[in-house]
């Protein structure tokens, strides 16, 4: 991480607050300074150093945003800004976003704080933030021209109140949301219990994550925001597979993984390997009797789920949106099928024309994965994330879940490809196929249907129809 001052010259005492409370001068000066993160690697748990103490959440490529205890309250600092995000190697997006950051720095607090937030708009245009979730007073919910007057450029607001209640939200923008959104304002928010809490369970790792969904145009860099439902870029935090990085946690670890949905249709997050159970939303925890297992769960438009399992099978294990486009990475909708399609006569005939001409997706699209043809620069290619054993034919929202016996407590490091033990994998037969064992008890009849005649009358008429 690093910092910088944002303040200088005329911009310093550009300034506003909520519910028209302007900020002081020497409030301004007291302001804590914006802390920004440029790396888009999963950032190590913030362990709190101020403040009560409570077991942090590890955002997967992302962080935590640092506070500051200021006689009793805890102060974060948000700048609402232009990042650029890097969704993959060597692929990297021109997004709207908070303190270096598309989504923005996760905050953590503990139910009963009080919290103040100052936002730094700048932004090209006015914003706001809505506390998706959190109980709090009207005038701080952060719906522009409904509770507060839009954040102005330059400006900088103050959002206070206490978080009430246990659980986990997001924030967002409630001004332009169309446009805000779809260049990537969002952000996590998770409220600690501050005691022991029947229904919130004690876990080794807490992993957390927003869905998100971008249109961006092969070799541009900047999302379009007209798009309603035609997206082809899905991703975890602004990242997509194989840029996503991969859960690591120990053998008998119990892990929470809070996942949130804020792009514009549901998707069905599917775990291999394991079964977990639906523990809470943003509602809050769930009763124990509304808890059932599940290996999917499907998140809406709007809402967070909360997932936690016992990860007691060692292995490399999956871990996606199970809507198949959603793990393939830029692509185009408008493509003909061409299975079956014989080209054999035409390639000829059409490389005299277009020399570089491929066949494509005459036998299905895995091709795809392994073809190195010329695309445009700072695109992602389709289906490219690599397994130990090939091509992975995967992209967008997938990631792994990684168990290790000898992963260390506390330890989030990529362990590395398992190493399956003997006769515990897939293997190919090279043997001849016997016939299969009922065969031989039945006779050479068994099993045979009756002969049957089948006598056809056509109607003359349609007088009983």
């Amino acid at each position: 991480m690093n910092r910088r001052h944002f303040f200088n010259g005329a911009a310093a005492t550009a300034v506003g607050a909520v519910a028209a409370a302007s900020v002081s001068r020497v409030a301004l000066a007291a302001l804590p300074e914006p802390v920004l993160q440029a790396s888009p690697s999963t950032q190590p748990p913030l362990v709190p150093n101020t403040g009560r103490p409570y077991n942090p959440v590890v955002t997967l490529n992302g962080w935590t945003l640092p506070w500051r205890m200021n006689n009793g309250v805890k102060e974060f600092h948000l700048v609402a800004e232009p990042v650029v995000r890097e969704m993959a190697p060597g692929f990297k997006a021109h997004m709207w976003g908070y303190n270096g950051q598309s989504p923005g720095p996760t905050i953590e607090v503990v139910e009963g704080d009080r919290v103040r937030v100052f936002v730094t708009n700048k932004l090209p245009e006015h914003t706001s933030v809505h506390w998706h979730g959190q109980r709090l007073p009207n005038g701080m919910d952060g719906v522009s021209g409904l509770n507060q007057r839009a954040i102005g450029v330059g400006k900088t607001f103050v959002y206070e109140f206490v978080a009430r209640r246990p659980g986990t939200f997001m924030y967002h923008p409630h001004a332009d949301e169309m446009t805000q959104m779809a260049m990537g304002m969002m952000g996590f928010w998770v409220t600690h219990p501050k005691t022991k809490h029947p229904l919130i369970s004690e876990v080794d790792r807490d992993f957390c994550f927003l869905l998100n969904a971008y249109d961006i145009d092969p070799g541009s860099k900047t999302p379009k925001t007209m798009t309603m439902l035609d997206f082809n870029l899905w991703s975890w935090n602004s990242r997509i597979f194989p840029g996503i990085d991969t859960l690591n946690v120990r053998h008998n670890d119990k892990v929470r993984i809070r996942v949130g949905n804020l792009t514009m249709t549901n998707h069905p997050i599917h775990l291999h390997g394991h079964e977990f159970q639906v523990t809470g939303s943003d509602g809050g925890p769930w009763p124990l009797a509304a808890r059932v297992p599940e290996i999917t769960t499907d998140i809406a438009v709007g809402q967070m789920r909360q997932l936690e399992f016992l990860a007691d099978e060692e292995g490399d294990w999956a871990f996606h949106c199970h809507k198949s486009h959603h793990t393939m990475n830029a692509m185009g909708h408008n493509v003909p099928t061409m299975i079956g399609v014989d080209h054999r006569g035409l390639v000829g005939k059409l490389q005299k024309a277009v020399p570089d001409y491929m066949v494509m997706g005459e036998r299905g699209m895995a091709d795809m994965g392994e073809m190195e043809m010329p695309i445009p620069d700072n695109t992602a290619p389709m289906m490219t994330g690599q397994g130990p054993y090939g091509g992975v034919e995967m992209g967008g929202m997938f990631s792994i879940l990684k168990v290790r016996k000898d992963q260390k407590p506390g330890d989030y490091k990529d362990p590395g490809w398992f190493r399956q033990p003997a006769g515990t994998q897939a293997y190919e037969w090279t043997g001849p196929l016997p016939d299969p064992a009922r065969f031989k008890a039945e006779s050479p009849t068994a099993g045979a249907a009756p002969a049957t005649e089948v006598q056809v009358r056509k109607p003359a008429s349609h007088k009983h129809h």
